[in-house]
């Protein structure tokens, strides 16, 4: 047997690809192994990317892979080409290709139904035969062979086939030939399966290091976020109980105890769009770039001075004193990047609660007074903000992290109650949130020049590289109604539309959205 066969677990997996798993971890390990599949194909839908199936074909291990839209999980393995394959069931080959002299390989291109029945995989109820789409006398129709978790097809010669025939004297007949695919899949049967192949609970974790039952293996995965408003963000864990994010009073400690550490850390260190912000005093986040200096050290004796006859130069050692320790803050600024989580968290000083949503039928507000900061110290730093990714097939930032999928709860209105979700258009979201936020505005020309979007090209060299720079400052502290952005202020541009992407902002929100309405990426503060 050779060293690179490959594992074959029917209504599990096939090596290492697991079903269940998500698009972001496949294909990472994908890129990693390079000498095991040298190369890989992406096809996707690019005017429905979230509804339709995304396939990942290996070509010269002679597999297709079908993920679900709205998910991105692995739900069926097909083996197109036996020969590629090289599987390997309970230490029997499932095909060996026949040798010639010379070493040229001859003979089928997969099993025959003799050696699955008599040797890999035992006896099973009769398939579904599929007729040929013509009546010529050589046209052949496919007959399913399906087992729990894999099924087979075999080309059969129609003239061959009739319903009272039994299904074993057919496919080991001349008129039928080996198989020449193969499906693993979750489910009793394929013609049981397929009906829910893309909407059905995978069995599986999305992560490979969650398939085991012990915890040792890494934090509880998020299946859902459900967005609350005021800084109130719910996290479904997959088995675990929820974990709540209170934006300005969760801890770094809390999301370490409860998330995992980050798989990175990311220092802020660019504000190129710090022009379209509104000018504010209590966020420093303009100043993050910015770290302390020799002159920007205080000399402790000056602030342990109780006697002064001077209370200038006292006042002035004091502010002195509080904007070297801001500096301190912001220079401390940093953001959690949870790739296999699918978010990344900003972790800063305190910031205001972002305003309410007038249809929220539970507001936070009633437990803060209005412009309230949070209970932590403004010295003690705590996450501010949350970038949930889409991780769209074509957008720039694809397979950085895995998909999160998110519902805002906080947010109905009159015609709609159930929550906007991740796989809804912006088209439909926007209009949904213009009707629940329409008091924000004054008249209805304020509201069209807040609603244009800034357009952003992911690909040009000198935009900001991350959402995470891009989105830094934007929101507006204050909680005052028409105050919250002001996404039509400036555009930045570039060539083609290679990672075009445009931004939207609603109270406590920003959108980024790709050209054909899909939302890349959810920023909540």
């Amino acid at each position: 047997m050779e060293d690179n066969t490959v594992q074959l677990v029917p209504g599990r997996s096939v090596g290492f690809i697991t079903l269940g798993s998500s698009l972001h971890e496949v294909l990472t390990t994908i890129k990693a192994e390079v000498k095991t599949y040298p190369r890989f194909q992406l096809y996707h839908d690019d005017t429905q990317p979230i509804c339709t199936p995304i396939q990942v074909v290996l070509p010269d291990n002679g597999l297709r892979l079908q993920f679900d839209g709205p998910d991105q999980r692995l739900r069926l393995i097909e083996v197109l080409d036996f020969s590629k394959a090289k599987l390997v069931y309970k230490d029997v080959e499932v095909y060996r290709p026949a040798e010639a002299q010379g070493g040229i390989f001859l003979g089928p291109s997969g099993p025959k139904f003799r050696h699955i029945y008599d040797k890999l995989l035992g006896p099973t109820y009769g398939g579904e035969y599929i007729p040929a789409k013509d009546d010529h006398i050589n046209a052949k129709g496919i007959y399913n062979l399906s087992y729990p978790g894999i099924a087979f097809n075999f080309p059969v010669q129609h003239s061959a086939y009739s319903p009272k025939k039994d299904f074993i004297s057919l496919l080991s007949s001349s008129a039928t030939g080996p198989a020449t695919s193969m499906a693993v899949f979750s489910g009793d049967s394929w013609q049981k399966a397929r009906g829910t192949l893309f909407t059905a609970s995978p069995p599986n974790p999305r992560s490979a290091s969650l398939s085991g039952k012990s915890k040792e293996g890494g934090p509880d995965e998020i299946e859902l976020v459900r967005i609350h408003g005021e800084g109130r963000i719910e996290l479904i864990r997959r088995t675990s109980p929820p974990f709540w994010i209170i934006l300005s009073e969760t801890t770094p400690q809390d999301l370490i105890m409860e998330l995992g550490a980050p798989d990175s850390i990311y220092r802020k260190n660019d504000h190129r769009l710090s022009i379209h912000k509104d000018g504010r005093t209590s966020d420093v986040s303009d100043n993050s770039a910015i770290g302390l200096t020799n002159d920007d050290n205080i000399d402790s004796d000056h602030g342990s001075v109780i006697g002064t006859e001077d209370e200038d130069e006292w006042e002035d050692d004091d502010e002195a004193a509080t904007e070297a320790q801001e500096r301190e803050i912001a220079a401390a600024e940093h953001f959690y990047n949870y790739y296999h989580h699918g978010f990344d968290i900003l972790i800063s000083q305190p910031t205001q609660i972002s305003p309410p949503s007038p249809t929220s039928e539970i507001q936070a507000t009633e437990l803060h007074e209005e412009g309230e900061l949070s209970a932590q110290p403004l010295n003690h730093l705590t996450a501010t903000k949350i970038i949930f990714h889409g991780n769209i097939p074509g957008s720039y930032q694809f397979n950085r992290h895995r998909r999160s999928r998110w519902t805002l709860d906080h947010v109905p209105s009159e015609i709609y109650r159930d929550a906007i979700s991740s796989e809804m258009l912006f088209g439909d979201i926007s209009g949904r949130l213009r009707e629940v936020f329409k008091s924000y505005y004054q008249n209805e020309e304020e509201e069209r020049l807040q609603q244009r979007g800034m357009a952003l090209n992911r690909g040009w060299g000198d935009s900001p590289g991350s959402s995470c720079e891009l989105l830094g400052g934007w929101e507006d502290g204050s909680g005052k109604k028409s105050k919250f952005v002001n996404a039509g202020s400036g555009i930045v541009e570039g060539d083609g539309n290679v990672g075009h992407v445009e931004l939207f902002g609603f109270p406590g929100l920003i959108f980024e959205v790709l050209k054909n309405g899909a939302v890349s990426a959810l920023t909540v503060y």
